[in-house]
């Protein structure tokens, strides 16, 4: 017998159950902070729409933009004892296809709108290098052989 080849194919932003469960949990207990940066992505205020504490497979991204595929990060002072566990959940947000932008827990606070700014610009660099669906023009799209138009 011939060896088996095996094709892993991304997950997809298919979360865990554990971390569905830690997400409702964290959106009931958002931080002062996260409040203000939420207040100023949701309902589309930047031309895309924001998930809160949305999880992606076994990890929690504060926010998320799944078009394109953005996730932004606040940093607290927690941060600096966890990198090792920061550097594979940014691993895997990468693999997913997500660009991460990560700020200190205060940005929001000393300059919301430049962390604004920042995520906009992203999304912008993100938006030009999204490839474009090759949709048929119309009326020319092929018929069937013999059909007249």
């Amino acid at each position: 017998m011939g060896a088996r080849t095996q094709t892993i194919t991304p997950m997809q932003n298919q979360a865990t159950p554990t971390a569905q469960a830690n997400a409702r949990t964290l959106r009931r207990g958002m931080t002062e902070v996260e409040r203000r940066l939420w207040s100023r992505i949701r309902d589309e205020q930047l031309g895309v729409k924001f998930r809160r504490q949305h999880p992606l497979g076994p990890y929690i991204a504060d926010f998320a933009c799944l078009s394109p595929r953005l996730v932004i990060e606040l940093d607290g002072t927690q941060h600096q004892q966890q990198q090792d566990y920061d550097s594979k959940r940014e691993a895997f947000f990468h693999a997913q296809g997500f660009d991460v932008l990560r700020f200190a827990s205060n940005a929001p606070v000393l300059n919301l709108d430049g962390v604004l700014q920042v995520i906009a610009d992203r999304l912008a660099e993100l938006a030009q290098s999204a490839p474009i669906p090759a949709f048929p023009q119309r009326g020319k799209e092929q018929s069937p052989s013999g059909a007249s138009s």
